[in-house]
């Protein structure tokens, strides 16, 4: 019989498939399946869709990388920073290193992208380079933490800011039923079609970075109508004091802050069955899209600062960029920011909702866990059942996450208790729900981006033969310096922030008894079938 661990999994999946197949269930039966059948993919007869539709072009795929990255990060993080690193040259120096680690990261996975082009991205590399426990580990942490917790936070993010713009406020219940009508809104938009959300993503991307670029010039722009002393370029040189007075352990915080927001920089790798002549656009979409991105944010960066002081910065917390524009513009240009991170964030939340689904699709394809998340909707071409388990899940954090605040915010706590479970009610009380979900996401996900890293090294001795159409430039020093500056920042993170370090481990650990009991049930239903 199913091991007890899988069964909240199979419920899960089982319920998804419902919403489409029972005549009537939800809205999604009558707009989008059509009374059409569906297939798995790896039950199909000749006649039935088995692959996803390559439907991405260059510019599709280079708006998969941007938008990927682009959200709440460069908006919601700047604050913090500064009162993790206390001088302008440091958060500067951070931020380009951010933006090295990405094309180190880029230049290596482009070749692994292009050996293997299928749906899955990382988890297809890391199944090939170390068998299907650790790329289920992977799936398990990228489909059940790291990409529904990006899709809750942005999505929790997206509506506080909507809020702001309108001047209106909801209670928690209020805003969790909000939130769960943008996730499921974006939901129908990518059953649709890939098409259709590559076009949305398009679209949003142009948004974002006309927006970013307005941002960044913004001090320039405004200068003739600011107030005197507004902008000073002597607020470069400000400083203040740091959270800590150690500089690694400085270094360490504001790079897990500014690698959240370059997370995603490999939102594309997952779509690689989609992309239109992937040997050529997948290398040139990430190369174009990460130096779109290095630009931006530090041309962005130099904005901030130059309006605001470094103390200015660390009081203001989330809400520097919107202090920078209230500063130059008046009131109206809180509003005015709070818009501008409003759409920023929507077209991150959509281009997670467009690319996650595709590792829950290629695990449920090669049998490493339920094969109902490989089906593949006949009509529009696209793995529906995962993308609307992506989507249970993002709501499911997020009530999870409200329920556990409202939990314990009248419980008594000393801060500088050393107990696990006192530092975890205090960082449930002080923490936003953003800031919990994102700081969880990065540690697990550094993990994996390490190991995808390192699989360029293995697949090069494990697989010699193998074609490579592109070959990773300046291989092997490009991986190992990625890998050793990110051995060293995972260590800072488990040293700096324990909290979400363990937590992000246990959550990890605790995928081998789902993969080892599915695996198990899986051997007896083919064992009983062939009986």
């Amino acid at each position: 019989s199913l091991p007890v661990l899988c069964l909240p999994l199979q419920f899960l999946q089982q319920t998804s498939a419902a919403l489409f197949e029972s005549p009537g269930a939800s809205i999604f039966n009558c707009h989008l399946h059509r009374n059409q059948p569906w297939q798995g993919a790896a039950e199909v007869e000749s006649n039935k869709p088995t692959s996803l539709l390559r439907a991405l072009g260059p510019w599709f795929a280079t708006a998969v990388v941007v938008g990927n990255v682009i959200g709440s990060g460069i908006f919601l993080k700047p604050g913090n920073i500064a009162a993790e690193g206390g001088q302008f040259t440091l958060i500067l120096g951070v931020w380009i290193l951010g933006g090295v680690l990405c094309f180190l990261g880029a230049l290596c996975l482009a070749e692994l992208a292009i050996m293997y082009p299928h749906a899955g991205g990382l988890y297809v590399y890391l199944r090939k380079a170390y068998g299907r426990p650790v790329a289920f580990l992977f799936g398990w942490t990228e489909c059940g933490i790291r990409v529904p917790g990006s899709i809750a936070a942005l999505s929790v993010a997206f509506v506080d800011k909507l809020l702001l713009a309108l001047g209106a406020s909801l209670g928690t219940l209020g805003q969790v039923c909000a939130v769960s009508a943008v996730i499921l809104v974006l939901v129908w938009v990518n059953i649709v079609g890939v098409l259709w959300g590559g076009r949305l993503q398009l679209a949003t991307t142009i948004v974002k970075v006309a927006l970013l670029l307005l941002v960044a010039l913004s001090p320039l722009l405004l200068l003739p109508w600011a107030e005197s002393g507004t902008v000073n370029l002597e607020n470069y040189s400000t400083v203040v004091q740091p959270r800590s007075s150690l500089l690694a352990s400085q270094l360490g915080a504001v790079l897990l802050a500014v690698m959240w927001a370059y997370n995603g920089w490999h939102g594309l790798l997952p779509l690689a069955e989609e992309v239109r002549e992937p040997a050529r656009n997948i290398p040139r979409a990430l190369f174009i899209g990460i130096g779109m991105l290095v630009f931006l944010y530090l041309a962005t960066n130099l904005a901030y600062h130059s309006t605001l002081t470094m103390d200015e910065m660390a009081q203001a917390g989330d809400d520097a960029a919107v202090e920078m524009l209230r500063k130059l513009m008046g009131p109206v240009g809180g509003t005015v920011m709070a818009t501008v991170i409003m759409c920023s964030i929507f077209g991150a939340i959509t281009t997670n909702m467009l690319q996650a689904p595709r590792v829950t699709f290629a695990m449920g394809r090669d049998g490493s866990f339920f094969r109902s998340l490989s089906q593949i909707h006949e009509t529009y071409r696209t793995p529906a059942v995962a993308i609307v388990v992506t989507a249970i899940l993002s709501i499911a954090m997020i009530v999870g996450v409200a329920a556990a605040k409202y939990a314990v915010h009248d419980v008594s706590v000393d801060p500088s208790s050393e107990v696990l479970m006192d530092r975890v009610v205090w960082s449930l009380q002080e923490d936003t729900i953003f800031d919990l979900l994102t700081n969880f996401v990065v540690f697990a996900a550094s993990m994996f981006y390490a190991l995808g890293i390192l699989a360029v090294i293995v697949l090069r001795w494990r697989a010699p033969n193998q074609e490579r159409p592109y070959r990773t430039h300046g291989y092997p020093l490009v991986p190992i310096a990625f890998l050793t500056v990110y051995a060293w920042f995972l260590y800072r993170i488990y040293a700096d922030k324990p909290l979400e370090a363990r937590t992000g481990l246990l959550i990890i650990a605790c995928g081998l008894p789902f993969y080892w009991g599915y695996q198990r049930w899986n051997a007896q239903r083919d064992h009983r079938r062939e009986g």
